[in-house]
């Protein structure tokens, strides 16, 4: 048994300690029976089966026809952050300057991740990214959502 695709056992690998992080996570909580459900039933069960899943994509990570000659990328650190600070700069401007402001902020914010992307399209998909969301959420839905800094 050989190694044919390191990007399989690295995602395997990722699957697996996020399905045993889960797992463990989920202990916290009462597990019930399959009649009388528990709060950890289902986080449970969903983590057994990404374990599961994990193994198995691991074993295939050695088949010889899934063999994988492409080396892997290099790892683009400043998409990762400049995502990771996109969400997080909309997570603490939320609730101040409302969802008006802090949605546009995280789009054109995640949209810089990607070099690809003109200015133009980010500004575009601010735009309409944030009118469709507060269309579905604060009137189609009718969710208690501050859209602007002087609402509530």
């Amino acid at each position: 048994m050989s190694l044919t695709n390191r990007r399989d056992l690295y995602a395997g690998l990722l699957f697996l300690v996020l399905g045993v992080g889960f797992l463990i996570y989920a202990q916290d909580y009462s597990l019930g029976n399959s009649r009388r459900m528990g709060p950890a039933f289902f986080p449970t069960l969903l983590a057994v089966l990404q374990v599961a899943l994990a193994i198995l994509v691991i074993v295939l990570s050695t088949a010889k026809q899934n063999a994988d000659d492409e080396p892997l990328p290099e790892t683009d650190f400043k998409g990762m952050g400049l995502i990771l600070a996109s969400v997080l700069v909309f997570a603490q401007a939320l609730p101040i300057v409302g969802f008006a402001v802090a949605a546009p902020t995280l789009i054109v914010l995640s949209a810089m991740a990607s070099p690809e992307s003109t200015w133009k399209e980010r500004i575009w998909l601010a735009i309409i990214l944030t009118i469709s969301c507060i269309l579905v959420f604060k009137v189609g839905l009718e969710m208690p959502l501050k859209v602007w800094p002087w609402n509530s």
